[in-house]
């Protein structure tokens, strides 16, 4: 028969599942197999708070890295409208790689104005997974 865990032994296999979101990975950390993690961590009653706080947590770190990015992005998106507006440029490339770059450029245009409120001014993130 196996050891029983501890209370702080429990603890921390539910503060890993959290930050992990893996039974099979905390299952290897602790040594214990993966049907008790998921035991443990469907018996924990603040479970799906946990979760949503970490989800939450996780947003607010990617946009604010996001955020101090902007400037490096908006002068990478500036430097890319140059080359896909270069004559050489134009003249070299194949019409797939034009057609698919206009399909792209046209995709998320229409897509920031569909988010918006019919205007262009400001900046409107789009989140493409």
């Amino acid at each position: 028969m196996a050891a029983r865990l501890t209370d702080k032994q429990r603890k921390k296999i539910v503060a890993d599942y959290v930050e992990l979101g893996s039974y099979n990975a905390v299952s290897k950390i602790h040594g214990v197999s993966r049907q008790t993690v998921k035991n443990i961590v469907t018996n924990d009653t603040d479970i799906r708070q946990k979760l949503q706080r970490k989800k939450e947590e996780n947003t607010a770190d990617i946009i604010a890295y996001m955020e101090s990015k902007r400037s490096v992005v908006c002068e990478i998106i500036d430097k890319g409208l140059d080359v896909l507006n270069s004559e050489d440029k134009l003249t070299e490339a194949t019409p797939a790689q034009i057609t698919t770059a206009l399909g792209t450029l046209i995709d998320k245009w229409t897509t920031t104005q569909e988010a918006g409120t019919g205007n262009d001014n400001g900046v409107k993130v789009i989140i493409d997974v």
